[in-house]
């Protein structure tokens, strides 16, 4: 090639080059998160929730714009949630007006969330009207049903827009709410006046709006949690019934000993104060979600008016306390964007949930929401679910947490090999590890107690959220316990292995045993949701008609070809029923005989013979003897200063 040509060809390369920059500039959707300018002054949110019988919601805002190109988002991604998860599908309605003229917009084609509207010459100010529409059966965390005829639970992102450009945390909303006629609610944000069912709020950033949702509805109840405290504690019930509100005595008694306990443990609070929000429905979706001055939790209506549903449900509101510590004040550095928009990295969800996962439930038994036994069970049950997870050999924990974002809506079938957000459940055994480790290397001078006040306990009073990295956790714990705590905390969320990490219970002086005596939390579990979970057994869980909804890789079901979606016809020429199987897994004890199946696979009939002779077998922890009883001093209450 001559040197012109070389010259022309390396012309021609850098012409590419620059207009490959240009169209991937020209395409960039996600504008920066920051600009020079100042943003926008107040933008007003009116919200119209009159019609929850329909659940529908109307929200029109009003913005103060510039003529020119304009970017607007609606929430992506929902702190707390982990994902993409915003419910941009139920947004409808929507229309764009200066002084009562439309104005075209469209969605930009890249990312679904992302809407761009010329503003016409001499606007000021933009009117923006939408609906959303709640869903009216399942759907995930707060995008899921979230409305009754008589309560509603309201997550502000739902019927929001925020310009592109700017921090989420200096964008300021003035915000109103119609709520049906003597209807009461509940929520952090600070009001500014009422008239009959309408309510303003005080001007709040975006940032705090969406951490402050509301509940409301036509059978109320207020509990103060801490009469005696300058710092109020309220637990805000809503229902659907007037009798589901009625916590007795001794459930509110145990409520305010969490928040004794709580501030026992961090010696410090980050909220002016805090709402615990509380939906009883068997219409809603049920979930909990943190938020730094409340936490938005959801379950059945009988919470309070039946013992086994308050026990297995006892821990949903202090796990979602301790994250106004750990998850809100304190956060994983890139768990902390600066908009709803920037994706989440979340590979420090094994902290962020799975040591909240560990305190929450510790909390619960310290504040009698369980006794000890009760704690002791479900731990057994937790650590018998993690310890048949045959897909921990190909995917360590880490990967759980970094593909959060997928696992969250993962199916059911085949979970144990796929794994799922096991960063929880797994996490409480690793935090219960290190907990012992500490006690254990310092002759119980010190615990995972005098790390949480270190690390939470900083700041006392302030809101404003203190991120943290891996160093920040061992450089933490070293000051507790010298120790090599990043080893340690690398090898149990990096390798893999078949069995969970029990290392914690061994060492708190309890061991993990099977027996034929059922486990109340999973008994319950399975009584309320109409399924067996026979996955300690013949290695399968199954619901109350013989589908079967998992096979335990490589267990004796699987081994018999056994797997997800097939349905049980008959065991042992029995026609199927949840007893007919459990009787015949009893039995198979005596004898040599395999357990005969029939099943239905999509239409074809198959017998598959089931070679298990083990019983029927229930996790439990029983105590050691010989070893120092660590897990009842994590348990014992810690006295209030």
């Amino acid at each position: 090639m001559t040197r012109l040509a070389r010259a022309a060809a390396t012309l021609a390369l850098l012409t590419m080059v620059t207009a490959w920059m240009s169209v991937s500039a020209a395409t960039q959707t996600h504008a920066p998160a920051a600009t020079a300018a100042p943003p926008p002054g107040p933008i007003t949110l009116n919200v119209d929730a009159t019609d929850t019988a329909r659940k529908l919601l109307h929200a029109h805002i009003v913005m103060p714009v510039k003529p020119g190109p304009l970017t607007l988002y609606y929430p992506k991604y929902i702190p707390g949630e982990h994902g993409p998860t915003g419910p941009v599908v139920d947004l409808a309605g929507l229309r764009f007006d200066v002084d009562g003229k439309a104005v075209p917009w469209h969605r930009d084609e890249v990312d679904m969330f992302t809407f761009h509207v010329t503003v016409p010459e001499g606007a000021t100010k933009l009117d923006i009207s939408l609906d959303f529409l709640s869903p009216v059966a399942s759907g995930k965390f707060s995008g899921g049903v979230s409305m009754t005829p008589k309560l509603i639970d309201l997550s502000w992102n739902h019927v929001a827009l925020y310009p592109a450009g700017y921090a989420t945390k200096d964008l300021t909303y003035d915000v109103s709410l119609k709520l049906p006629k003597g209807w009461r609610y509940a929520t952090a944000l600070d009001v500014k006046g009422q008239d009959e069912n309408e309510i303003q709020f005080q001007p709040v950033s975006f940032n705090n709006l969406v951490d402050s949702p509301l509940i409301a509805g036509e059978y109320f109840r207020q509990i103060d949690l801490a009469p005696d405290s300058d710092v109020h504690r309220y637990l805000d019930i809503v229902a659907d019934y007037p009798k589901a509100l009625d916590a007795s005595d001794e459930q509110i008694k145990h409520m305010r000993n969490l928040v004794e306990q709580a501030n026992a443990l961090f010696k410090s609070h980050h909220y002016k104060e805090y709402h615990f929000l509380l939906t009883l429905s068997d219409k809603t979706a049920h979930f909990g979600l943190e938020h730094h001055q409340s936490s938005d939790n959801r379950t059945g209506a009988e919470y309070f008016i039946n013992d086994k549903a308050n026990m297995i449900n006892a821990s949903l509101m202090p796990h979602e306390y301790v994250h106004s510590w750990n998850g809100k004040f304190r956060r994983p550095e890139q768990l902390w964007q600066p908009d709803f928009e920037t994706p989440e990295r979340t590979r420090l969800l094994w902290v962020y949930e799975g040591l909240t996962d560990y305190l929450g439930p510790v909390l619960t038994a310290r504040s009698g929401l369980w006794t000890p036994e009760q704690f002791r069970e479900n731990l057994a049950l937790v650590a018998a679910n993690m310890d048949h997870r045959p897909g921990r050999t190909w995917r360590p924990l880490i990967d759980t947490t970094i593909a959060a974002q997928l696992l969250y809506g993962a199916p059911r079938y085949w979970a144990n090999w796929r794994r799922g957000t096991d960063f929880y459940a797994e996490g409480t055994l690793i935090w219960l590890d290190v907990d012992t480790q500490i006690r254990a290397l310092s002759d119980g001078r010190h615990s995972l107690d005098d790390f949480a006040q270190l690390f939470f306990g900083i700041d006392d009073g302030s809101y404003v959220t203190k991120t943290y990295t891996f160093d920040d956790i061992v450089n933490t714990l070293n000051k507790v316990q010298p120790y090599d705590w990043r080893s340690f905390l690398r090898d149990l969320v990096d390798r893999t292995q078949y069995h969970a990490p029990l290392a914690g219970i061994t060492r708190s002086g309890w061991k993990l045993v099977y027996t034929d005596k059922p486990n109340p939390f999973q008994e319950a579990r399975e009584a309320r949701r109409h399924y067996l979970n026979l996955m300690f057994s013949i290695g399968m869980s199954v619901n109350d008609k013989g589908e079967i909804r998992d096979v335990l890789w490589d267990g004796p079901a699987f081994k018999a070809g056994i797997g997800p979606g097939m349905k049980i016809v008959s065991v042992n020429g029995v026609k199927f029923a949840p007893d007919v199987l459990k009787r015949a897994i009893a039995a198979a004890r005596a004898g040599k005989e395999p357990l005969h199946f029939i099943l239905d696979n999509d239409g074809y009939m198959k017998t598959r013979d089931v070679d298990y002779h083990d019983g029927l077998r229930y996790p439990h922890l029983v105590r050691e003897k010989d070893r120092a009883d660590y897990l009842g001093k994590i348990l014992a209450p810690l006295k209030s200063s």
